[in-house]
């Protein structure tokens, strides 16, 4: 979070330049009054992206605790994420949220927990947390969804301020916690993101935890600023090592954090997402630090990690300085066939943009794109790099919302509450900040934690969700413009994992190449996207579907239809 801490030049000054003649006195007036007039006529002006607050008549009853007493537990700020999942197998997203639990000195009559709501449509929402049996009560941070044995349906994995919970998706519309049996609680450690992945490409989900802070309550600090209480960063308490857990294939795992090399270093993980970043065929783990150099484990393909932060060029920003990284998002902004990489951070401190160069290298681009427009007075949190107007390249979506709550009584240049940013892709190397002409959507303003995108709707755009911490989540219709064409992939691994978790994309329509990878677990400790969404503009035709499985075989599809979900099996389309 660096607290405090303004590690960025200041923005250039502007000169005032006496006028030579009276005309001065009269014409800058005029010319200010018109730029006044000009500037609010364009934000009443509807931007090609439009995203609806829908939240109010969705059924949903949710409200987000922290479980705060007063006495500024770090893990109040930090709290917490959520999953886009179809858990019941009827073909559209439901929404898992996690929530935070009692801190000493707090009291709260029933307990909080976290909340699966399913999707009913027409954004329409049934609670069935009961039902279902996941309303764990644990204080929850970060989660992770994927298909760990391989039997059809997805599973869930809650990483909380100990002990975690994996549950395992029954097949008939309920869960079972096996967090004992399959030997995955991580003990008392404070929480963070989670992914699944496959770390040796052997079909069996590996499953990777990243630990925040060494902290307890009972070694709770705090502080004061201008007499005002605060919370303290994380380096009042110090970095520890993440979990590496290799499945078994029994529906047990082995923790082999040691053996693989995860435990070699120590850090402050907070969002994180695994990605073949360097392109050689396996999958890397990317952990964002806070306070300190983010970490590129790069795997060797047995599952053996090495740390390369400082070397790819995503350990640090321009700079040189380590941020307060908060969550992680990839994407091929460009489509030049790379996966880039987002970052968002702490206030005063821009969310990172890094353009991947090829060979594992890695530039901040933040300035020269304009990706890092507006942050500088924000604290951002979830993220995604996502086409909401189908155009064929991927806008930015970044959650804001400060974690100081007394914020408000000691720093005029900032608030609490925040609205959240839209940065439109122009196509051209270049974001422009949309969020004003964005909809009603973008209007919210309260402090925001994780974010989660896919097509609740089935309309063939993708919507967003954001968990809010101390108040209800906000739902986001997508309604911009009809009229460009969408591709919507959804795998099944034979060979491979069955979520096709590591599986590279890539669909060629005409003059547009598109890539993407599958993920479980990405942003600020949330999940979504087990299925790959792409924008094609006014293609009505891809040309070329290509899907590289984890496990190493290649099925590509021609002359495919657009405007639909696209469902790939491994081994059915073998060119």
């Amino acid at each position: 979070m660096n607290v405090g801490l303004d590690r960025h030049p200041r923005e250039p000054r502007v000169r005032r330049v006496p006028s030579s003649s009276g005309t001065g006195r009269w014409l800058a007036p005029l010319l200010l009054a018109g730029l006044a007039l000009a500037r609010a006529l364009t934000a009443q002006e509807p931007g090609p992206i439009q995203m609806r607050e829908v939240t109010r008549g969705s059924g949903m009853s949710f409200i987000h605790t922290d479980g705060s007493s007063g006495r500024r537990y770090i893990v109040e700020t930090v709290c917490c994420g959520l999953a886009l999942l179809d858990y019941d197998g009827d073909g559209d997203s439901d929404i898992y949220f996690l929530n935070g639990a009692p801190l000493p000195g707090a009291a709260m009559s029933p307990p909080p927990r976290n909340a699966l709501y399913r999707n009913e449509g027409n954004w329409r929402f049934t609670d069935v947390t009961e039902v279902a049996g996941v309303g764990d009560t644990g204080y929850g941070l970060g989660v992770c969804v994927a298909d760990y044995d391989n039997d059809g349906d997805p599973d869930l994995y809650v990483n909380n301020m100990g002990p975690n919970v994996l549950y395992q998706n029954n097949g008939h519309g309920g869960f079972t916690d096996v967090t004992a049996v399959a030997g995955v609680g991580n003990g008392d450690q404070v929480g963070a993101g989670a992914c699944f992945l496959d770390i040796e490409n052997d079909g069996d989900l590996d499953l990777y935890v990243a630990n925040y802070v060494d902290f307890s309550c009972a070694r709770n600090q705090s502080r004061a600023v201008n007499g005002h209480p605060a919370y303290v960063g994380p380096m009042s308490y110090g970095p520890v090592p993440d979990t590496l857990y290799r499945n078994n294939g029994d529906g047990t795992f082995t923790d082999i954090s040691v053996a693989s090399g995860v435990r070699a270093v120590a850090g402050t993980g907070m969002g994180m997402i695994c990605a073949d970043y360097d392109g050689d065929g396996d999958t890397d783990v990317i952990v964002g630090n806070d306070a300190m150099a983010n970490f590129v484990l790069r795997n060797d393909g047995t599952g053996r990690f090495e740390e390369v932060g400082l070397f790819s060029g995503l350990a640090y920003d321009s700079h040189g300085i380590g941020q307060g990284t908060m969550g992680i998002e990839c994407g091929d902004f460009d489509n030049d066939g790379r996966l880039d990489f987002h970052m968002t951070s702490y206030q005063k401190q821009w969310a990172i943009l890094y353009r991947n160069l090829g060979d594992g290298l890695f530039q901040d681009v933040t300035a020269l794109t304009g990706a890092g427009t507006g942050t500088l007075p924000r604290v951002t949190w979830g993220s995604g790099l996502v086409d909401f107007d189908n155009d064929g390249h991927r806008d930015l979506f970044i959650a804001c919302g400060h974690l100081q709550d007394t914020v408000d009584s000691w720093d005029d240049s900032t608030s609490y509450a925040q609205r959240n940013l839209l940065l439109r892709n122009t196509g051209e190397g270049r974001f422009v900040d949309v969020s004003e002409q964005a909809g009603d959507g973008l209007a919210v303003k309260w402090s925001s934690r994780g974010a989660a995108f896919e097509d609740l709707d089935g309309d063939g755009d993708v919507d967003a969700v954001i968990l809010n911490s101390r108040r209800e989540p906000t739902l986001l219709r997508n309604e911009s413009p009809r009229g460009n064409h969408w591709l919507e992939v959804r795998l099944r691994g034979t060979r491979s994992n069955r979520d096709g978790v590591g599986a590279r994309i890539v669909v060629v329509a005409g003059d547009l190449t598109l890539v993407d990878e599958i993920h479980s677990g990405r942003g600020y400790q949330s999940h979504y996207g087990l299925q790959a969404h792409f924008g094609l503009g006014a293609r009505t035709r891809a040309d070329r579907v290509e899907v590289q499985w984890p496990g190493g075989t290649r099925d590509v599809l021609h002359d495919v239809v657009v405007d639909r979900v696209l469902r790939i099996i491994e081994g059915q389309s073998r060119e």
